[in-house]
């Protein structure tokens, strides 16, 4: 029977060579003692993400930036283009108020006619002579005349000018309103992408663990192969097992740049340029807690205070249709400078100036019933908006129960997996001390082995879907702190 040569753990361990092949994450660790028991979780985690991934230090590029979550946060939201976008738009909300308040302010023109007859205007005049009789045709004018126009109208009332002047500040809070809308969404959603990086970089290390012990597996049933104590198919087991480990490494290690991606897109951070992300795991572990027991107020989310905003706009546009059949006043002078000549060579020779004021009032007799429809419309519209409020608190009850439901219990359930955890790793150790000593099979090494990596993976996804859950329920609340 041919024999495979003996194996050395180096030949099949990718665990060391990724660690120090990659160049993305630098971890720090600032907890040294937690008194609860979820701090005990996270400093357990995060502690085997630093020493995992700590040789990354010696091979790290100091060029390369190093960022928390806060940090990556505070660079979002000064280079999200979504925000930045967002923030445009208060300025566009100011700059068009200054549009429609222009209507206020003097509205000065100036003009200009230039005529020359070819054939002067014809007047019937009455005959002097004092014998009545047919009037006489005569030519009146000049056959030149320029006559410039300086004319100024200052606007006393009007009510889509008094509109504008109400609805003002509340366009521009609108505008801020979506900027805050933005911020809350970016902050939400760097929060899960970091997490989800962090999540990805967790079960690799798991997955690297899992594959040092295996390939050690692997040599130590190549060994009781070539000395007879076990069956050529225990190694061929053993070998299969490392395999699948080695494979689901591979594919976690790729996501690692996908979920890089996802983090700087969230950010609006530069898709060609590196940085490695930095953990606090003792501001991480003072960050999980919630107070489950804080009672939610509509009033502090985004949409509910949009929707508010929408609903004064839409009062005030009610009431702009409202006062709509009162009259336009306004105030306005003309000045002409007029020059009147029957030559070219002379016509600036001399000037006729006059000017004049005046008071204009229009009002809206009969529109064809155009402003009671709008009434209508306007009032019609408003009591959308009031349905709108009632789905809008039933969609925002939902979203708090749902993410409150969902804390609980991602925080249960963490609780219950670090325990199963601990009970398979543990039972790995008994099987894998019978095995070595000849009193189990195999089988049961892979078991075990199977057992402890879904123990290990299923721990690591409660801490992120405790993280993220978290996130949720922030945001459900509208707890989620934009301002940094």
């Amino acid at each position: 029977m041919l024999r495979p040569k003996p194996l050395t753990g180096s030949n099949n361990s990718l665990f060391a060579n990724w660690v120090m092949k990659n160049p993305f994450l630098a971890v720090t660790d600032t907890g040294t003692r937690f008194i609860s028991r979820q701090g005990r979780l996270f400093f357990v985690f995060f502690l085997l993400l630093s020493i995992s991934i700590s040789p990354v230090h010696a091979q790290e590029d100091p060029q390369v930036a190093s960022m928390t979550l806060d940090e990556c946060i505070d660079y979002a939201l000064v280079h999200q283009p979504y925000i930045n976008q967002s923030l445009i738009g208060i300025s566009i909300a100011k700059t068009t108020n200054a549009i429609n308040l222009a209507g206020w302010l003097p509205q000065v023109s100036a003009s200009a006619n230039a005529i020359h007859y070819f054939q002067l205007p014809t007047s019937l005049i009455a005959d002097s002579s004092g014998v009545r009789g047919a009037p006489i045709p005569t030519h009146t004018g000049v056959t030149n005349t320029v006559i410039p126009e300086l004319s100024a109208t200052e606007t006393l009332f009007n009510p889509q000018l008094l509109y504008a002047a109400k609805a003002a500040n509340l366009y521009v809070k609108e505008a801020r309103q979506v900027t805050d809308s933005a911020k809350i969404f970016t902050v939400a959603t760097v929060c899960k992408s970091f997490y989800n990086l962090l999540l990805t970089l967790a079960q690799i290390n798991v997955l690297k663990e899992d594959t040092a012990r295996l390939d050690r597996n692997v040599l130590d049933t190549h060994n009781q192969f070539i000395g007879g104590i076990v069956d050529e198919t225990d190694y061929d087991e053993a070998v299969i097992t490392l395999n699948t480990s080695k494979a689901q490494l591979k594919q976690q290690i790729e996501n690692i740049a996908p979920q890089y991606a996802i983090l700087k897109q969230a950010m609006g951070y530069p898709p060609k340029k590196q940085f490695n992300v930095v953990v606090d795991t003792a501001q991480m572990m003072q960050d999980i807690a919630f107070d489950t027991t804080q009672e939610m107020e509509f009033d502090h989310r985004i949409e509910y205070q949009q929707l508010q905003t929408a609903k004064k706009l839409q009062h005030e546009l009610t009431g702009y249709y409202g006062l709509s059949f009162l009259p336009t006043v306004s105030a306005f002078y003309n000045y002409f400078y007029e020059y009147e000549s029957n030559t070219s060579s002379g016509l600036f020779s001399t000037a006729y100036p006059y000017s004049y004021i005046g008071l204009s009032v229009n009002i809206p007799l009969f529109t064809g019933f155009s402003r009671i429809e709008n009434i209508h419309k306007a009032r019609l519209q408003e009591r959308l908006l009031d349905w709108s409020q009632v789905s809008l608190k039933a969609q925002i009850y939902t979203e708090y129960t749902t993410a409150l439901a969902n804390y609980k219990s991602n925080l249960y359930s963490l609780q219950l997996l670090e325990d199963n955890e601990k009970r398979a790793r543990n039972v790995y150790r008994i099987v894998s001390l019978q095995y070595k000593q000849g009193i189990v099979a195999y089988l049961n090494m892979i078991v075990a082995e199977s057992n402890l990596i879904s123990a290990e993976v299923g721990y690591t996804n409660a801490l992120y879907q405790l993280l993220s859950s978290k996130i949720d329920l922030e945001k459900a609340m509208g707890d989620i702190p934009y301002n940094h």
